[in-house]
């Protein structure tokens, strides 16, 4: 995939959903995976011919697991290539999560405090969006795990408020799929995700299910992404009820 490939839904992401603004300082999560590494170089890009004037950043949570501190030298190198202001927050999250806590099912603890030490970091740097590597592909897994564990119809948003900082998070790569993730970012400094837990999760047997019943049904994910986008193709009970009381 060429980066101008990239562009285009990336660009469609953001006007579609209004996700910048003239005068936003974004800071980007950057873990050093594939999805993190592709959104900050797609938005520094963006960035050169956006309508919209905007500041960049990029703030990586280091978690430290095994207690030893990452290597964000190449991170730093790419930020450096598009004079990106490059931040890494030193944490003990990793040590609490698996050595602490020793929590069985760690992504949900994890998560949560990863996401708050971006925040709070954005928010002291003075940045009023965080912008996250979420693609198409995680928005249909989400829905999924949602749906297999909680049974709940739920996935997350293109952009959402956080009142507790006041900051707003957004996911400019809401119309990249994973595949086309995987093919730009092979010339990207990717750094291997040193996770206990990686490969070993709940979004794991997600796409794995995902995965078999594409053999016989190919479009699977195309067609989920588009019933959860499209909301005339919403039929469920709360608007059968609506539409009775209506009668």
């Amino acid at each position: 995939m060429t980066t101008q490939q990239m562009l285009s839904p990336l660009r469609r992401g953001i006007e579609t959903y209004k996700l910048i603004k003239d005068g936003d300082r974004i800071a980007v999560g950057v873990s050093g995976g594939k999805d993190s590494v592709t959104l900050l170089t797609l938005l520094a890009e963006y960035k050169r011919f956006s309508p919209e004037k905007f500041d960049l950043a990029a703030i990586s949570v280091d978690l430290k697991f095994g207690g030893e501190k990452s290597d964000y030298t190449e991170i730093n190198a790419l930020c450096e290539k598009y004079s990106v202001p490059f931040y890494v927050v030193e944490t003990d999250i990793g040590e609490i999560v698996f050595d602490v806590r020793k929590e069985k099912n760690p992504c949900a603890l994890c998560s949560k405090m990863r996401k708050g030490a971006l925040y709070d970091k954005a928010k002291e740097l003075g940045y009023n969006k965080v912008a996250l590597g979420h693609h198409a592909d995680d928005f249909i897994d989400t829905f999924m795990l949602s749906l297999f564990y909680e049974g709940r119809l739920s996935t997350f948003a293109p952009k959402s408020f956080l009142s507790r900082t006041g900051l707003t998070m957004i996911r400019p790569m809401i119309f990249i799929k994973e595949c086309d993730v995987k093919s730009f970012s092979e010339t990207l400094p990717v750094k291997k995700s040193r996770c206990p837990a990686d490969k070993d999760t709940k979004r794991t047997f997600v796409k794995e299910t995902l995965k078999k019943i594409g053999e016989e049904v190919p479009n699977i994910r195309e067609m989920i992404f588009t019933a959860l986008t499209h909301p005339e193709r919403y039929n469920l009970f709360d608007r059968y009820e609506k539409e009775t009381e209506e009668i």
